[in-house]
């Protein structure tokens, strides 16, 4: 299955592409670390794109669109892949279309604004050893400390302002992709305000796992 995940930071994209993975032995693909994979292995367009990244400038859609293609080219994709982080704009998802890459299924995972900033808040994780925490699904133990015996601490992009801004991008830039795969009827919507078991079972059942 060719397949992208799409849907608001904190709506479990990560979680359910671990899942799909192990379930359809498939890679999962994320746009970072395709563009250091070939500026490292200096491809034409590694090189084209560490360009820009040296200059500071945002790297074309057109270059991205190139390196995605050539990361799919590769044997272990020849049996399907999950994008993640990619198409963000219209224009890219057309580029995408254009260069010939063919998606099955868009796989856009639903959740209200609220519960977003609810459970992004709410994450806690151990400056010591990384294990995550939650105010709410996973309380820090009562002494305040991880059980490694670590500092708790919130990270800095956790704060509110910074995830109402994120969610805001989301909509204004990456959201109108849902229509333009719905018009080619690739869009398989799942609600994924439940547990992460509620929301896995969801996700087979719309896809036909």
């Amino acid at each position: 299955m060719k397949l992208i995940l799409l849907g608001p930071p904190g709506a479990g994209k990560g979680t359910q592409a671990e899942v799909l993975t192990k379930k359809l032995g498939i890679e999962t693909i994320s746009t970072g670390v395709m563009l250091r994979a070939a500026m490292r292995d200096g491809t034409d367009l590694g090189k084209l794109a560490k360009e820009y990244i040296d200059q500071g400038k945002l790297v074309p859609d057109e270059v991205v669109v190139g390196i995605v293609k050539e990361r799919l080219s590769q044997d272990d994709c020849k049996n399907g892949f999950i994008l993640d982080g990619f198409p963000r704009t219209i224009p890219q998802a057309e580029a995408l279309t254009n260069a010939g890459v063919e998606i099955d299924k868009v796989l856009s995972l639903e959740v209200d604004d609220e519960i977003i900033v609810e459970r992004l808040t709410g994450r806690r994780e151990c400056k010591a050893c990384g294990t995550p925490y939650h105010i709410k699904n996973k309380p820090v133990p009562e002494s305040g400390k991880c059980v490694c015996g670590g500092e708790i601490i919130q990270r800095a992009d956790d704060n509110e302002e910074t995830i109402r801004n994120r969610i805001k991008v989301y909509h204004e830039q990456t959201e109108p992709i849902k229509e333009y795969y719905a018009s080619l009827g690739k869009v398989v919507s799942v609600d994924s305000a439940g547990t992460v078991e509620e929301t896995n079972a969801a996700v087979i059942s719309a896809l036909g796992l």
